[in-house]
């Protein structure tokens, strides 16, 4: 059974910076596109940032210019660098296939930007 492993989240004060790690099982990603999603206190997932498979990225209006997907060559681990949080950031943050989420969902990691 496939599985994701989401690590790296923590406090971190406005402005500061985290760096959130996704582990997955050699093959999972490899041919498809990674994404990280958030999902915040009292509502939805949403898609915060896609790799793709040519190595292109996009990165939803709230976060781009601040965060920073990417991944090892085996695509084994894609990480999420994540500067300038603020407190609208907090949220467990989660990876899967993108930009349909085919795998089954890992714990995600707990964000919580506050000072």
């Amino acid at each position: 059974q496939v599985q994701l492993v989401e690590s790296g989240g923590g406090l971190a004060q406005p402005g500061g910076s985290l760096r959130l790690s996704c582990a997955a099982s050699e093959g999972v990603f490899s041919d498809y596109n990674v994404g990280w999603w958030r999902q915040a206190p009292g509502k939805g997932r949403e898609l915060v940032a896609i790799l793709y498979v040519s190595d292109a990225t996009n990165y939803s209006s709230f976060v781009e210019g601040r965060f920073t997907i990417s991944g090892d060559n085996a695509r084994t681990t894609v990480y999420l660098e994540m500067n300038k949080l603020t407190p609208e950031d907090t949220a467990i943050y989660y990876c899967n296939r993108a930009p349909n989420p085919s795998l089954a969902w890992g714990q995600g990691t707990q964000v919580t930007v506050s000072s």
